[in-house]
């Protein structure tokens, strides 16, 4: 392996330099120091593969600047760069940028160093480039600067950036998350006039950070900008704009009573960015990059190892719906796993039991007390918290500190009461900012001294799963409860029981207790992940059903459509569907419930819906409804479904999507 010796291309003049770390990966490189002291910067070399990538498929803009001018490259590297740590390095840092990454050129085309200053020239020619990319790929490959993932480990983490100076660590990653637009930042903030060493200039507050940034009218000093031997802004301004400097406070530090504290770039930060962390490690400071992607295929494989027997496509239905909305139903046959593969997701992906709560609903549910309790009448100090335990997990899902796990609340038989009376404060809150108000008043604790809050919202990381069963002793659900959730069925054929009756097995769920807790970072990522999957294909087809919807009075609203369109795009990150699938699932899901009626309202309608969910041309009569050969079918859990119905319908003389 041909390794990088950057020493070849530095002397005792040289201002820049850069080393290959011994091992991860990385070519750690320098500034100047010029005024200051000498700063160390690490980046990947996949980083600076990628920035090699991007100046050969731009060469045309960059060909024309091999000698260095601060203003251009800074430019060029803001627009042509992709790799996100690699430009808001170069939006900070350029010129160590440049000349390292013309000592990877020189290198890679063995050019003799006395021939080009890398600190003031750089080749770009594309062969040159060319090469560049080919050599320092090979080695790249040689080393492995994050951690490899294959199907059973999903989280792959990526030093962003480290630095053991916090006041350079937080400026370099306001700078990487704003990518450098001080004016989106500058727009948000607080505005207050000061001075320091009798000059006038105003502080801006951002957010929790007081006096983040000076805005200046000249250009400042080292003098000008310190007091009481501190230094309080960093001495070169980071955005100047008609006349104004801005420059970026150093007062930071690490803890204590201050606005500018590790702690707080941490909370700001790793909320607003989900798949980032903050951490501090052996007095250094890391951004590290997580990534979003979640495979199911770890669970699929140790849920069979339990004992319990699920379809792959019903455990991705599953997941997907937990990640499209933190409210899921499961109805269907009594005794098929509704709560087995609620209480088997939950022990995996938790690192504790105390991040979940099976609460059997009572039949005597008829107000909020169970799950919220209450302030006791006669103690204006005490909250009574319910038996069940619901609000005490609530209160722990809320904390800051627990942000970074999923928990999970599985209401059981949760139609055993009214749904709308004693969870109808969830129903209101759960896509809205609003709070649950418990009391008012002074603050009051439980009997065994737990603080309860006046007033809780819906914590992002609580997921709602109820399970359905119908008979003679339980309630119907009604739209506005189907509407915020997404509703899966069990049902269980002949294939199903014979499989499981020809081998039985014991069920232990406790082969599942944390397997799984890697996966709840990108598990709680992708559910925040609201960006929706649009075609034309998508559109076409749900209008279609909406038409025929709308003979009934049944028609969806546009919380529906965007939750289907949305399911789709959680369906297709975690697993392999094609659209027909996908749609099959969204149509089943979030369509089909609602759908009730008598035979004389409902017939002509499932006419028309069954007839959608074949191919053009295929005519359908219930009779004959066993005829229809598969390939025929476009939707076939719609398909299924809606003849199951229209059967009801006949028998009955009205249907509904629940079925005991």
């Amino acid at each position: 392996m041909d390794w990088i010796d950057f020493s070849e291309f530095e002397n005792d003049s040289s201002k820049f330099t850069a080393e290959l770390s011994k091992k991860g990966g990385y070519i750690t490189f320098s500034n100047s120091g010029r005024g200051s002291e000498q700063k160390f910067f690490t980046l990947s070399l996949d980083s600076f593969l990628t920035c090699l990538k991007d100046i050969y498929k731009n060469h045309p803009s960059f060909v024309m600047h091999t000698q260095y001018i601060e203003s251009e490259w800074r430019s060029l590297g803001s627009t042509y760069y992709t790799d996100e740590v690699a430009r808001a390095q170069n939006g900070v840092q350029t010129k160590p940028m440049f000349v390292t990454l013309s000592k990877i050129i020189m290198w890679a085309n063995s050019v003799n160093p006395n021939l080009i200053n890398p600190e003031e020239k750089i080749i770009l020619d594309k062969q040159s480039i060319q090469q560049a990319i080919i050599k320092l790929e090979a080695l790249s490959d040689v080393f492995t600067p994050h951690l490899k993932v294959t199907k059973e480990n999903t989280i792959i983490q990526n030093i962003a950036y480290s630095n053991k100076n916090l006041r350079e660590f937080a400026k370099y990653v306001f700078a990487y998350f704003f990518d450098n637009n001080w004016t989106e930042l500058l727009s948000t903030t607080t505005r207050k006039e000061t001075s320091i060493n009798s000059v006038n200039y105003y502080s801006h507050d951002f957010n929790i950070f007081n006096r983040l940034i000076g805005e200046f009218s000249s250009l400042q000093t080292k003098e000008t900008l310190t007091s009481s031997s501190t230094i309080r802004y960093f001495e070169e301004p980071i955005y100047s704009n008609e006349g104004k400097y801005y420059y970026f406070s150093t007062q930071w530090n690490g803890e204590g009573d201050y606005s500018l504290t590790f702690s707080n770039l941490k909370k700001y930060f790793e909320k607003r960015f989900p798949n980032y962390l903050l951490e501090k490690k052996a007095e250094e400071y890391f951004l590290i990059k997580s990534s979003k992607e979640l495979n199911t295929a770890p669970f699929i494989k140790d849920i069979s190892q339990s004992g319990l027997v699920f379809s792959d496509t019903l455990i991705n239905r599953f997941v997907a719906s937990l990640l499209t909305k933190p409210f899921v139903l499961l109805t269907g046959l009594s005794g098929s796993g509704k709560t087995k593969i609620a209480q088997s997701f939950a022990r995996w992906i938790s690192n504790d039991k105390s991040q979940y709560k099976i609460i059997p609903v009572g039949s005597d549910w008829t107000n909020r007390e169970p799950l919220l309790g209450y302030p006791n009448g006669l103690d204006t100090d005490e909250y009574i918290l319910p038996d069940s335990g619901a609000l005490r997990l609530i209160i722990e899902a809320s904390k800051e500190e627990n942000q970074r796990k999923p928990y999970f609340l599985i209401l059981d038989e949760m139609n055993l009461s009214h749904v709308e009376r004693y969870f109808a404060d969830f129903l209101s809150v759960m896509e809205s900012d609003e709070e649950i108000m418990l009391y008012s008043g002074k603050q009051r604790k439980s009997s065994d001294d737990i603080e309860v809050p006046n007033k809780i919202s819906w914590p992002q990381n609580l997921f709602v799963i109820g399970t359905v069963n119908i008979d003679e002793t339980t309630y119907m659900f009604s739209p506005k409860v189907l509407d915020r959730a997404n509703t899966i069925e069990f049902r269980i054929d002949d294939n199903h029981i014979k499989n499981f009756l020809e081998q039985p097995s014991k069920i232990d769920l406790s082969v599942l207790d944390g397997k799984g807790a890697s996966m709840a970072q990108p598990f709680l990522a992708l559910s925040k992940d609201n960006r929706i999957e649009q075609d034309k294909i998508y559109t076409e087809t749900f209008v279609k059903f909406f038409n025929e919807l709308k003979e009934i009075g049944a028609e969806f609203g546009y919380r529906t459509a965007i939750e289907m369109l949305l399911l789709i795009k959680k369906l297709n990150t975690i697993g392999e569907f094609t659209k027909e699938q996908s749609m099959d699932i969204a149509l089943m899901q979030k369509l089909l419930p609602k759908l009730h009626g008598s035979r004389s309202k409902i017939s002509k309608v499932l006419d028309a819906l069954i007839s959608l969910c074949l191919e053009e041309g295929i005519t359908f009569s219930i009779a004959k409804s066993d005829e229809i050969k598969p390939k025929e079918i476009l939707y076939p859990i719609t398909f299924e479904k809606l003849v199951r119905m229209y059967r009801n319908a006949l028998d009955n003389g009205f249907t509904s999507y629940a079925e005991a």
